[in-house]
């Protein structure tokens, strides 16, 4: 079977503390990001409308709205919008295990990216556990189409994302990019790329109490004629980019790593959460796997590499 390395479960060495605007509410908001025990998750503590708070685990069935973010609902009231950007990061790197403790009901869109949440946890430092890492292998193809959109998973020996956009702009027009993500590829190529938007829909969205903390600072900004923002942007294909970015955090909410290749044209956040619920839906399309106990040379270090075998674990809450 597939040899993998990282096959035991992780979390963060110590807390991590960030605080920005939250883009649609416009809010100032605080983040703490709290180690926590091995099949823990990512799970939310989000304020209550009575003072205390709610447990909302990162999960698809937990996904309430999908217009413009990703947001997670308790089903009583509580709720935690624009996710993905941070679920990405965690997916991205490796980070199975996470309490988020929220003050307020968005997360901070800090520079648009995944980035500022990559440093943190780098300057953090990752803790690697004794409790084994368990996947999502991929089996057969499982697919899901909406008009003129698409989306599938399909067997891989890896972790692969082939994106396609196509948006009726000259600034971006269709753009397509396939990678194996890997940590050091989510760091390189995907962590930095910005959200974005168009200024023609600009008054509509703030009608709609949207985007009220949108600035240059946080989003790229397209014009009629040109990119708003002074510094342009940070890759050629950078808003192909960031959907492959918002991709990884959106079928994070699978609540595993999936083996497997993840095709998407003309995605965004609702195709990407449909695409979750389809693999849900597949049960005989997948299996579960999770890391062999290491075996150890003389030298006391553990083989280079993980293999992989069936996982039998009971069924997800």
């Amino acid at each position: 079977m597939k040899t993998l390395s990282g096959g035991r479960q992780t979390t963060i060495d110590e807390d991590i503390v960030l605080s920005g605007i939250g883009v649609h509410s416009g809010k100032e908001v605080s983040v703490i990001l709290h180690p926590a025990d091995a099949d823990t998750g990512w799970v939310f503590l989000v304020p209550t409308s009575d003072g205390d708070f709610s447990r909302i685990r990162a999960d698809y069935r937990r996904v309430s709205n999908v217009t413009l973010c990703t947001v997670l609902s308790d089903g009583n009231g509580a709720s935690i919008a624009t996710v993905e950007h941070l679920l990405a990061a965690l997916r991205g790197l490796g980070i199975d295990n996470v309490e988020i403790e929220v003050e307020g009901a968005e997360m901070p869109i800090l520079d648009g990216s995944a980035a500022p949440w990559v440093d943190a946890i780098d300057e953090a430092g990752i803790k690697v556990l004794d409790e084994p890492r368990r996947w999502i292998k991929i089996l057969k193809p499982i697919r899901y189409t909406e008009g003129k959109s698409l989306a599938e998973l399909r067997p891989y020996d890896g972790c692969h994302y082939d994106v396609e956009i196509d948006f009726d702009s000259p600034f971006i027009g269709r753009q397509r990019m396939s990678l194996d993500v890997t940590p050091h590829a989510f760091r390189k190529e995907l962590s930095r790329a910005r959200t974005f938007g168009f200024m023609k829909d600009v008054k509509q969205l703030w009608a709609c109490g949207r985007a009220l903390g949108s600035s240059l600072e946080n989003s790229i900004a397209i014009g009629e004629d040109r990119i708003l923002n002074p510094e342009g942007l940070r890759f050629p294909d950078e808003f192909v980019r960031h959907k492959t970015l918002d991709a990884v955090g959106d079928l994070a909410l699978a609540g595993a790593p999936i083996l497997g290749s993840f095709r998407s044209v003309r995605g965004g956040h609702r195709i990407n959460a449909m695409m979750v619920k389809a693999l849900y839906e597949n049960r005989s399309c997948w299996t579960y796997v999770e890391a062999e106990t290491p075996r150890y040379r003389e030298s006391g270090h553990a083989e280079i590499g993980v293999a992989l075998q069936p996982a039998f674990a009971a069924d997800r809450a």
